[in-house]
């Protein structure tokens, strides 16, 4: 009888008013929301999934920047739901502002460019507020951190507080903060495994340099990006420096989600100064997807399997 009495009585306590307006940092930019977004549109893949993290989907009208570029997994689809996709690739301005959004979760090179069609400035007229990638914000500010989890962990924080969503973002985090100790508990701080990442590109190589998220990554996972001092979050950089560092493990991206990663180490099997490195001739290496090497909640997961392959013995 007491239970229900209790029940009842915090049943009828007001739930605590949402604190708006709220302001967070945009590439270094004040954005502030009187409200919670009602029609947001989010670009690409890793961003929807943080926005899926949160259960956004009813306060969405639309995504872009999927299907044009990525396969994507029934659980991905259920999520989605009736949510329609924009564009396949990058939204015109067009796109997005025939759909009426309040809110618009892209990057840049994550469906904006510099001066391009779509961006913050060209959005606002039309009542539209971006939140822009912070991953992304080194291709206007290269004074910014060398990447960190803090690209996640901050962007969620504030995808949180806009939405009014505080909380759900604080537990979020504080879980994958608990997972990411107990993966370090098992492997140690030993981070002298050379890591290459090869994304595309047969000419030059396609990378992630010093300010993207699989640095951190690799990091988190005691390993050491080859490539982190390249002054660029991706980038291309020669065969030659590559096999020069000599990588003894390397992540191929996998964007057809189990098959692509094949050609591209059939590639460096076939490549007369990679075919001599460590990691190729001894054939060790990660396939890990798109959306779990941009930031999103994909990247514990990624971490998991990198560290899980780097050391072996330690799971």
């Amino acid at each position: 009888m007491k239970k229900i009495v209790l029940a009842l009585a915090l049943s009828l306590v007001p739930a605590p008013a949402l604190a708006f307006p709220v302001t967070v940092d945009s590439c270094g930019k004040p954005l502030t929301f009187d409200a919670a977004p009602r029609r947001a549109v989010i670009q690409d893949l890793n961003m929807s999934e943080m926005a899926f993290a949160l259960g956004l989907q009813s306060s969405m009208v639309g995504v872009t920047g999927i299907t044009g570029w990525y396969k994507v997994d029934d659980t991905f689809k259920s999520k989605l739901g009736a949510i329609p996709e924009l564009a396949s690739k990058e939204p015109t301005l067009e796109n997005l502002v025939a759909a009426d959004p309040d809110f618009f979760f892209a990057g840049w090179y994550y469906g904006m460019k510099p001066g391009g069609d779509v961006t913050p400035d060209t959005l606002a007229p039309y009542g539209i507020k971006t939140l822009v990638l912070t991953e992304s914000c080194v291709h206007l500010d290269k004074t910014r951190p060398p990447a960190s989890m803090d690209l996640l962990y901050g962007d969620m924080a504030k995808l949180g507080k806009i939405f009014g969503k505080e909380q759900q973002a604080e537990a979020l985090i504080s879980g994958w903060k608990a997972e990411l100790a107990e993966i370090g508990k098992k492997i140690g701080g030993n981070g002298q495994t050379r890591v290459f990442l090869y994304d595309s590109g047969e000419d030059k190589p396609f990378t992630a340099g010093k300010f993207a998220m699989p640095t951190a990554l690799i990091h988190e996972a005691s390993g050491m990006n080859i490539m982190s001092d390249m002054e660029t979050s991706w980038g291309t950089t020669s065969w030659e420096t590559v096999a020069t560092r000599n990588p003894q493990f390397l992540i191929l991206l996998d964007y057809q989600d189990g098959a692509g990663y094949k050609k591209l180490l059939d590639f460096l099997h076939a490549h007369p100064v990679m075919k001599e490195t460590d990691a190729v001739k001894n054939n060790r290496f990660v396939a890990l997807r798109y959306a779990e090497l941009t930031p999103g909640p994909a990247n514990i997961e990624a971490i998991a399997k990198i560290a899980k392959a780097l050391h072996p013995e330690a799971f």
